[in-house]
């Protein structure tokens, strides 16, 4: 198939592009590569795709709705999975108006795009921060997410809504993927992994907020990735005939619409994080103990359930090989 991967020069965007192009898909890479975190990171990763004679890059924003309008006319994907967003929950605190303008301005864009282009089916990067204030554990999507507690988050549910409007007026068969908290090779320099990993080997101290008593659904990329493409193939039919009153959730609809989570199902505590990471690198961490931040939940904690039914996937990587991967790669990648 012709696939659309936007943000395709970023973490989950590469790692998808890469799994698409070596079954043989042919992949339309964009990205705009800003200075959210370092673009050398961002070009090495295209550099690893550019050999592939499916993959073809453009330079582009999603905020750019005539740039777009003029992708999807020269190429005519089948199929999208728009990974492309401001991400960070921190960040969206000091820069809200980032957020606006590539989560809603840019999804909107991408959805008139998809509709007008029928595009076969748009997978979407949704996110774990959607749950917020949410108390029950493990978080499914068969629960209300109303109450986000960042502006990051409000824009992820936000597009779950924009995106069910488009299932149900236009037929656009969509779907959503929360992802819980994704490392790996070739990760964020943002996330806690990347950050402590380089503090560590640098002698520094690492931040470690609510001091300590936090865990995580850590989820290794290539489980993501799997899951990103089986979902892909997955299209959500409609089912016009469902009771509404009896079957809706915030994750499933008479639409072509479906909502998923994508975590490991293992809660990790940051502090047995932090020790796994000190063990695999041979040196000790010192900690810099915070209260939580603004934004910040203590614990998140997937239910895959639907996951694992409808789609036949359940993502498996331990903490302990997920770590020892991404240390391997950080060595090598920064010749340490």
């Amino acid at each position: 198939m012709k696939i659309l991967v936007t943000g395709a020069a970023g973490f989950i965007g590469f790692h998808t592009s890469l799994k698409l192009l070596e079954r043989g898909d042919e992949v339309i890479g964009l990205d705009n590569l800003n200075d959210y975190y370092d673009p050398e990171l961002k070009k090495a990763r295209l550099n690893q795709l550019k050999p592939f004679s499916g993959f073809h890059f453009i330079r582009g924003d999603l905020s750019d709705r005539e740039g777009l309008a003029e992708l999807f006319s020269a190429q005519s994907p089948q199929r999208v999975i728009n990974l492309a967003a401001q991400a960070g929950v921190r960040y969206s605190i000091q820069n809200p108006y980032a957020y606006v303008e590539s989560n809603l301005v840019g999804f909107i864009n991408i959805l008139e795009e998809c509709r007008h282009h029928r595009v076969e089916h748009l997978v979407y990067a949704s996110s774990s921060s959607v749950y917020g204030a949410n108390k029950k554990q493990p978080f499914s999507t068969s629960d209300s997410v109303d109450h986000p507690v960042s502006l990051y988050a409000a824009t992820k549910k936000a597009n779950e809504l924009m995106a069910h409007t488009y299932s149900h007026l236009y037929g656009l068969p969509t779907t959503g993927l929360r992802f819980f908290t994704v490392y790996g090779p070739w990760g964020r320099p943002d996330m806690a992994l990347f950050k402590f990993t380089k503090a560590i080997l640098e002698g520094n101290p690492i931040d470690v907020y609510n001091h300590g008593k936090m865990k995580r659904d850590f989820t290794y990329i290539d489980d993501i990735v799997e899951g990103v493409i089986r979902t892909l193939d997955n299209i959500p039919q409609a089912h016009p005939d469902l009771n509404e009153k009896e079957t809706l959730s915030p994750a499933i609809s008479s639409a072509p619409y479906r909502v998923y989570n994508i975590g490991n199902q293992e809660p990790v505590n940051l502090l047995y994080f932090i020790e796994i990471l000190e063990n695999t690198l041979g040196k000790k961490a010192e900690k810099n103990l915070l209260p939580l931040q603004m934004g910040d939940v203590p614990e998140t904690f997937a239910d895959v359930e639907d996951l694992i039914h409808e789609v036949g996937f359940k993502p498996s990587t331990s903490i302990e090989t997920g770590i020892r991967n991404f240390v391997d790669w950080y060595r090598k990648y920064y010749q340490i």
